[in-house]
């Protein structure tokens, strides 16, 4: 059973106190994690749950925790679920925000963008990135989540996209979670798809990469793409 409460804390020790008094750089992570959660139980406090949290998971691996993960924790219930991961994304966002254009004009820059992205998932995530007609980045677009192994897509949804954000050349990414980047039967046909219709819509799709924990796949770079 928990020993005090939140609000019987003096006001100087509470976390959303502290953050106006030391700024909220100085607040741990317990901290940080109390105020977006607000409350906790009867017997339970939120700093308490929020130690389970930070216990449970590395603060790295909070970046893909999901819904039902968290959920699972007693104390939280799907609205705070969903707080917690709105705030994290909201965070990943800012962080990949730049003044900048980012160029990535070379399948390792693409493979490093995408691990951000595709590292440790279970399953098979297929992303469009779009580019201005200086290999700028406009947007990356997860276009499926599949299964454990295949992720099942049409060209269609690829430049379909492409049309949106007025683009001028293609990328196609996804990930094995097995990490063997060897291009399947219906990896190579899939690609040989893109390529023709690329052809035909006047956007050329550039590479289609497999990506792996440390290591991938560039059909580019394998010659695929020559005429």
């Amino acid at each position: 059973m928990s020993q005090y409460k939140i609000k019987e804390l003096p006001k100087t020790e509470r976390p959303r106190e502290r953050l106006k008094q030391v700024g909220v750089e100085n607040l741990t992570n317990k901290e940080l994690l109390s105020i977006i959660l607000k409350t906790g139980l009867k017997n339970k406090n939120v700093s308490e749950i929020s130690l389970e949290v930070l216990k449970k998971y590395q603060l790295k691996d909070l970046k893909d925790i999901s819904l039902e993960e968290l959920k699972q924790i007693k104390g939280i219930g799907e609205v705070k679920a969903i707080e917690v991961i709105a705030s994290i994304e909201l965070g990943k966002r800012i962080l990949l925000k730049k003044e900048e254009p980012i160029k990535l004009d070379n399948p390792t820059s693409i493979w490093k963008d995408a691990l951000y992205y595709l590292s440790g998932k279970k399953q098979e995530y297929f992303y469009g990135y779009y580019f201005n007609p200086k290999q700028e980045l406009i947007e990356r677009k997860c276009l499926f989540m599949g299964t454990v192994n295949a992720s099942i897509t049409h060209t269609r949804e690829v430049f379909k996209e492409a049309y949106k954000v007025s683009a001028s050349s293609i990328i196609c990414i996804h990930n094995h979670p097995s990490n063997d980047v060897t291009p399947s039967k219906e990896d190579i046909q899939f690609t040989n798809a893109l390529i023709e219709t690329g052809k035909i819509q006047g956007i050329p799709v550039l590479d289609h990469m497999i990506i792996g924990e440390n290591q991938y796949y560039s059909f580019y770079e394998e010659n695929h793409f020559k005429n």
